[in-house]
């Protein structure tokens, strides 16, 4: 009885936010709500009014959420002080050109590298907000952003620091770095190169210019110096970059590490400013910065990842991994699958289901540590959103800051996205089944 009012109020909670769109109700106001009450559903049911082993549930699913709530913090926090000290600026100067196809491709191969150092929501603004001041016609700037979508959901797919689902996975032990890297990043560069190609055939002439003016409206509210800039770019994206290498050598959780790189690049931008007027300087120290974080987003991921656990903790995905395993059977049917429905609901439950339906190691050797199923997993959560516009965190960003149409998305984009989708699965069955 419980336990079907659980699965019932999950699912209306992921239509809500499904729908957000339509109702204007904040999807973290809805995630938190739902994770509330599945949880007080599922104390009366089980436990009340005993608590101690109820207790004992939330406090260890909490401390596996919070792993990966932390990084995302972490992550945030070095990306936004980074991107405010114009860390960012030189990629401006890289991607100028008088060509509309030499554009794309140095758009498509920044977005797809930047992703996977960093994530593919926060790659796929700094990248809009480039080509904005590089782009003048509207509809060169609608193909491009549409490319920043699918590369930065392919850049992000083999990282494992480069999207939520991968973060998750391999904070769940899943997966290691090296593994996804070497196995992931041919299908990866299929799922963006494809698209590429077809799109580059349909940019034709040379780009207009834009006022010049215009074109360097970079008003700087705070005096910054190029050795600021070039000390927090450095000790931010390179430290994003050694948290893998933080994590293989120490064994510690990567959230430790991504909060190490953190509180560096914190400590590092106090003393810069030591012996400055703190009046003057103030808003360009990190406490002035982290309210700029996206709370909202952070408390969405704890909605949707405890309500989840809630589940998991009744047996459901546990039954469903089973129904799914004797009636499929097939790593890449069941992958695929996942991945065409996460571009139309988020991947982040879709992933937390998959992670507490198959325990590592109890059902085969594609469930072991960087099994087959987890890599294509982590490639179709993380590329399948791209094939619609609100299928990913990326899209759904980019679709509001240039105003991208659904129906226009779906007409032009979604047949080469899911071009690229299915030659990348193709790609990894070739070397890894075939070669």
């Amino acid at each position: 009885m419980f336990t079907v009012l659980i699965i019932a109020v999950f699912v209306l909670g992921y239509l809500s936010i499904a729908l957000e769109g339509v109702t204007r109700i904040n999807k973290a106001a809805v995630a938190l709500l739902m994770c509330v009450v599945c949880w007080g559903l599922y104390a009366i049911g089980h436990y009340a009014p005993s608590s101690e082993v109820l207790n004992e549930s939330v406090l260890r699913n909490l401390g596996e959420t919070g792993t990966t709530l932390f990084f995302l913090m972490g992550a945030m926090a070095v990306v936004e002080i980074v991107d405010r000290y114009q860390g960012f600026s030189f990629v401006q100067k890289l991607l100028r050109s008088k060509s509309k196809k030499a554009l794309l491709w140095k758009i498509g191969f920044m977005t797809f590298l930047l992703s996977a150092v960093l994530d593919n929501l926060t790659t796929s603004i700094v990248m809009v907000m480039i080509m904005r001041k590089l782009v003048a016609e509207r509809t060169d700037r609608l193909w491009l952003a549409s490319i920043i979508v699918i590369a930065a959901n392919a850049g992000g797919a083999f990282s494992p620091i480069g999207d939520v689902t991968t973060i998750m996975l391999w904070n769940g032990g899943m997966i290691t770095g090296g593994g996804v890297i070497s196995h992931v990043i041919v299908p990866s560069l299929m799922a963006f190169l494809v698209p590429m190609a077809i799109v580059h055939t349909r940019l034709k002439g040379e780009l207009v210019s834009l006022d010049t003016q215009q074109a360097q409206d970079e008003e700087e509210e705070y005096t910054i110096t190029a050795f600021q800039r070039d000390v927090v770019f450095i000790l931010g994206v390179g430290g994003l970059c050694s948290v893998p290498v933080f994590h293989s050598l120490t064994g510690l959780p990567p959230f430790v590490g991504i909060l190490s790189v953190f509180g560096l690049l914190w400590f590092i931008t106090e003393i810069m400013y030591f012996r400055k007027d703190p009046q003057e300087e103030s808003p360009m120290r990190v406490t002035r910065l982290l309210p700029k974080i996206d709370l909202a987003t952070i408390f969405f991921f704890l909605g949707i990842l405890m309500t989840v656990a809630v589940l998991a903790e009744v047996g459901v995905l546990a039954d469903l991994g089973n129904w799914l395993q004797h009636t499929i059977g097939n790593s890449y049917l069941v992958t695929g699958i996942i991945g065409v429905v996460s571009s139309i609901v988020d991947n982040v439950p879709l992933v937390a289901c998959a992670m507490k339906m198959y325990p590592i190691c109890q059902t085969g050797a594609d469930f072991c540590v960087d099994g087959q199923f987890w890599q294509l997993l982590s490639f179709c959560a993380g590329t399948g959103g791209s094939m619609l516009i609100i299928g990913s965190a990326a899209g759904v960003v980019v679709m509001g800051l240039e105003k991208i149409s659904f129906g226009w998305y779906l007409k032009r984009i979604t047949p080469i996205a899911f071009a690229g989708y299915l030659c990348g699965i193709l790609s990894y069955w070739l070397l890894h089944s075939v070669l």
